[in-house]
């Protein structure tokens, strides 16, 4: 369903929420704003809200140091100067990085309402690739941007992770050298335990017994990481080439279907072209059929997954308040691995925890009821007050 169309479903109820931020106050107002904004409603009211204590922004583009060398990065700055909390977000594994339009427009959103934001570009998530490298990443971007006194006047910034850097954004959270200096954490359609995830990916099955059908673009991504224990070494990049090609053409459905169909041809030449067992094994790809590489895959997701640093609920949790939001229907990461999460983190930290019809995997882009609306606005009120 397109943003659009979620749009008008609820600007159905805009009266009723306006009167609930005119009763709640600034933040529940600033809440319901920065939602409007970001599910794309229409229409004069709406655009006038979506308007409310907004700003004008500058963006830049830089690099921020970290321990495994210079990340390119990008920075949304309002220019009435620091008037909420510096976010660093990081987007999923997607190889648009920092240029991705949907956390463009995150980020845009976010700078408009008064928050100066920090998108970091680790290299290993243009690549499809889910590696220790990425917590390490995070970390030292936040500790870089926490230090600048223009970014973080009170030496202390939220980190915003989306699909699994949402995970991986807790995991950097609870980092020692991270105490005191992360306000909050918002994981957006995140991960609690990694091997768990990458084991629903490739059987269908919840940890409460139940079964879903899992994406095929999880399981894809699984295949481009443990390539090198399916195939012979030669085999092992050109395989990965065409998961690549294939991916890119998924990412391309959602803004330009001709050149997705051309990319998606290109990933079946691929197959054409390669020896086996990666010509099977690209095969499974281009068919989407996940019933046939989730038994080959299951047996490698254990050893692949088993560093503690790329599961937050194997590394020391934050001492800052984190925020979990996940949308119900989740087939690329369930929403149970948020319910988990939470509670492996409570003894520890606050927790706010949502699930909501309103998102898909990590965007605002389904109908649902005012109450499910009024729960959204409510969650994000309280995380952007942090």
């Amino acid at each position: 369903m397109s943003r659009a169309v979620a749009g008008k479903a609820l600007a159905a109820s805009l009266v009723a929420l306006l009167a609930v931020a005119l009763w709640a106050g600034p933040d529940w107002l600033r809440g319901l704003s920065f939602v409007v904004r970001a599910a794309g409603m229409r229409g004069d009211a709406a655009e006038a809200l979506s308007r409310w204590n907004t700003e004008p922004f500058d963006v830049s583009d830089l690099r921020v140091p970290t321990r495994h060398g210079p990340v390119r990065a990008r920075l949304y700055r309002p220019r009435e100067g620091w008037g909420g909390r510096t976010v660093v977000l990081t987007s999923g594994v997607h190889a648009d990085g920092i240029d991705e339009p949907r956390l463009v427009k995150l980020a845009g959103d976010l700078a408009s309402g008064g928050h100066t934001v920090l998108t970091p570009e680790p290299e290993d998530l243009l690549r499809y690739e889910i590696t220790p490298r990425l917590p390490d990443i995070l970390e030292d971007a936040a500790l870089w941007a926490s230090g600048q006194k223009e970014l973080a006047p009170d030496g202390k910034v939220a980190l915003f992770g989306i699909s699994f850097s949402g995970g991986l954004s807790v995991v950097a959270a609870g980092r020692p050298a991270l105490k005191d200096r992360v306000a909050a954490t918002l994981s957006f359609g995140g991960h609690g335990d990694l091997p768990r995830v990458l084991a629903f990916l490739c059987t269908g099955a919840l940890p409460d017994g139940s079964r879903m059908a899992p994406h095929d673009y999880g399981v894809v991504v699984i295949l481009l990481n443990v390539a090198d224990r399916l195939v012979p070494p030669e085999q092992v990049e050109p395989l990965r080439a065409g998961i690549r090609t294939f991916l890119r053409a998924s990412h391309l459905t959602l803004t330009d279907g001709a050149k997705a169909e051309q990319t998606f041809a290109r990933a079946r030449a691929f197959q054409a072209e390669l020896p086996e067992p990666a010509a099977t094994l690209m095969g499974h790809v281009n068919a989407r059929n996940v019933a046939a590489l989730g038994p080959l895959l299951l047996p490698h997701v254990k050893g692949f997954a088993a560093d503690p640093s790329l599961s937050p609920e194997r590394s020391p949790p934050p001492g800052s308040p984190v925020y979990l939001l996940h949308g119900e229907g989740d087939t690329v990461i369930p929403a149970m691995e948020s319910v988990l999460l939470a509670r492996a983190l409570r003894p520890h930290t606050h927790v706010e925890q949502l699930a909501t019809p309103l998102i898909s995997h990590a965007e605002v882009d389904r109908q649902a009821s005012p109450s499910d609306v009024r729960r959204l606005v409510g969650f994000w009120a309280d995380l952007l007050d942090e």
